[in-house]
C-alpha cells in the first residue's frame, strides 16, 4: 500500500484545512475509479475510513461483492516506500499483502539501539534520555549504517527514517508526520498507484533537549534485548505480518553492522491480540521474565494502555509504531514510552481536510468506543468546524465494538442525512458498511 509514485508533500495546517484532490480525480472525470475519490457514489454521501479500516483486511471481508467499498476513501500513517524496502520486508515474509506501519517498526527498533549506544548501556532507563535526540538536531542519516558511522565518529545522529522525518517532540512522539489518501475501488482493493501523501504538523515543534553526553564511542556492554508486542491475533491481525517483517529486518541489519554495545541485539517477541482479551498480559509478563530492555508495540492504543504501567514499573521501555490516541501524549509513563506513529491530532488535520474538499455540508462520524476512536473522532470534528462546518451539522456517534449489531447507530445516519460518513473502527466495520449500504447510504453505487 506505500507504492504510490504520484506522491507530493502538502503541509496541513492545524486549523485551516486545505482541500486536496486525488491523482485519480486529475485523470479520469467518469467517477469509475476508485483512488482518493472523495467517496463519490450515486447516492452522494461520501464515505472515509481511517487508518484502522483502509486496508486490504477490510476488502477481504468483501470477496466476491465487487463494488461494495468502492468510492470508500480515507487517511492513515503513511509514507511513500522505496521500491527496495518493501523487496527487503518480502524476503522476510513474502506472503505480505500490505506495508501498513512497516516503516514505523522498523524507525521504532533502529532508535531504540542507537539510544542504547549513545548512553552506552542496555539500561532503559538511562538510555530513554537519548532517544528524542536521536530524530532531530545533530547529522543527517537514514539508515543504521550511517548512523553508526556518525556515533562511532563522537557525532550525534539525526535519524530520519522510512517513516518520515521524525523529529520527536518532548512527549517522545512525532511532530510532523506524512499521511497517505488511499480509497478503495471497484474490486473492493486499494491500488497504490493511486495514494497520495500529505503532511501534518510542525517540526519546529519539535524537542529541543538532545538528552545527555554521549558515552565515548564504541562503548561495549550486555546485549540490548528488544521484544516486539505485536497483533498475531485480534482485530488488528492484518497489522501484525508488516510489523513483525520490520522489526525482524531492522534486527537483522543492525546485527549484520556488529550489533549494539559491541553485540548483537537478542530478539524476542509476543502476540498482543486485542482489548477482548488478556493476551498482551500475558505477553509482556514474558518479555520481562526474559529480561527485555525495550518492547516494540503494541498496535492498538487500548491494548498499550492495558499493559503500559506494567511495562514502566518494570523499568522497560516501550516504543509503538502504531499507537495514535493523543491519550499518550500526556501519560505518566516516567520518560519510557514513545512512538514513531503520529498520534491522531495530526491525523486529524488530514482526514478533516480530505473530508473538507468534497464541499459537504453535513457530516456524522462512527467511531468505537476506545481510545483511538474516541480521541480521532473528537479532534476530526474539531478540525472540521473549525474549518467552516457549523456545529450542528457534525453528529458524532460512538457504537461499541462488540455489539450484535449497529442498527441504532446507522439508522441515526440514515435520519442525518448526511453528504459524508466517517467511520473510525477496526474489523467491525465491515458490518457498519454492509448497513449503510443496505440504507442507501454506503459507498456501494
Amino acid at each position: 500500500m506505500r507504492t504510490g509514485r504520484n506522491a507530493r508533500g502538502i503541509a496541513v495546517a492545524s486549523v485551516a484545512l486545505i482541500a486536496l484532490a486525488a491523482c485519480s480525480s486529475d485523470d479520469d472525470d467518469s467517477g469509475d475509479d476508485g483512488g482518493s475519490g472523495g467517496g463519490d457514489n450515486a447516492s452522494g454521501v461520501a464515505i472515509y475510513g481511517t487508518d484502522g479500516n483502509m486496508g486490504s483486511a477490510l476488502g477481504d471481508q468483501f470477496e466476491g461483492e465487487d463494488g461494495s467499498l468502492d468510492g470508500m476513501d480515507g487517511t492513515l500513517p503513511l509514507t511513500e516506500l522505496s521500491s527496495d524496502f518493501q523487496d527487503r520486508l518480502l524476503e522476510v515474509d513474502p506472503d505480505l499483502i500490505d506495508f501498513n506501519y512497516a516503516a514505523e517498526t522498523y524507525d521504532a527498533v533502529v532508535i531504540t539501539a542507537l539510544a542504547a549506544q549513545l548512553a552506552g548501556t542496555n539500561d532503559a532507563n538511562v538510555f530513554k534520555a537519548y532517544v528524542n535526540g536521536v530524530t532531530f538536531g545533530g547529522e543527517k542519516c537514514t539508515d543504521w549504517a550511517s548512523c553508526i558511522e556518525i556515533v562511532n565518529a563522537g557525532g550525534n545522529p539525526d535519524y530520519d527514517g522510512f517513516s518520515g522525518p521524525l523529529a520527536f517532540t518532548d512527549a517522545g512522539e512525532p511532530s510532523y508526520a506524512s499521511f497517505g489518501l488511499v480509497g478503495f475501488e471497484s474490486d473492493n482493493t486499494i491500488d497504490p498507484e493511486n495514494n497520495e501523501y500529505v503532511f501534518a504538523g510542525d517540526e519546529s515543534n519539535a524537542a529541543s533537549d538532545e538528552g545527555p553526553p554521549p558515552a565515548p564511542p564504541g562503548t561495549t556492554g550486555g546485549p540490548l534485548v528488544m521484544g516486539y508486542l505485536l497483533p498475531e491475533t485480534g482485530d488488528l491481525a492484518f497489522l501484525g505480518p508488516p510489523e513483525i517483517a520490520a522489526f525482524d529486518l531492522a534486527i537483522q541489519d543492525i546485527n549484520e553492522a556488529g550489533g549494539v554495545l559491541g553485540v548483537p541485539i537478542d530478539r524476542q517477541g509476543g502476540d498482543s491480540g486485542d482489548a477482548s482479551t488478556d493476551t498482551a498480559t500475558q505477553t509482556v509478563d514474558r518479555l520481562i521474565g526474559q529480561g527485555v530492555n525495550a518492547i516494540v508495540g503494541a498496535a492498538s492504543s487500548t491494548v498499550s494502555l492495558n499493559v503500559l504501567d506494567r511495562i514502566v514499573s518494570a523499568g522497560v521501555m516501550m516504543i509503538s509504531p502504531a499507537n495514535t490516541s493523543d491519550q499518550f501524549t500526556t501519560y505518566p509513563d516516567n520518560g519510557l514510552y514513545f512512538r514513531t506513529a503520529p498520534p491522531d491530532v495530526l491525523q486529524a488535520q488530514a482526514l478533516a481536510s480530505l473530508v473538507a474538499g468534497e464541499g459537504p455540508n453535513v457530516v456524522g462520524i462512527l467511531a468505537r468506543n476506545d481510545a483511538y476512536g474516541n480521541g480521532l473522532a473528537e479532534n476530526t470534528a474539531a478540525n472540521l468546524i473549525a474549518g467552516g462546518l457549523s456545529e450542528d451539522n457534525v453528529e458524532v456517534v460512538i457504537y461499541d465494538p462488540t455489539a450484535a449489531n449497529f442498527d441504532a447507530e446507522v439508522g441515526q445516519m440514515v435520519e442525518l442525512e448526511p453528504d459524508a460518513v466517517i467511520i473510525i473502527g477496526f474489523d467491525e466495520s465491515a458490518r457498519i458498511i454492509d448497513g449503510l449500504n443496505e440504507n442507501g447510504i454506503g459507498p456501494q453505487r
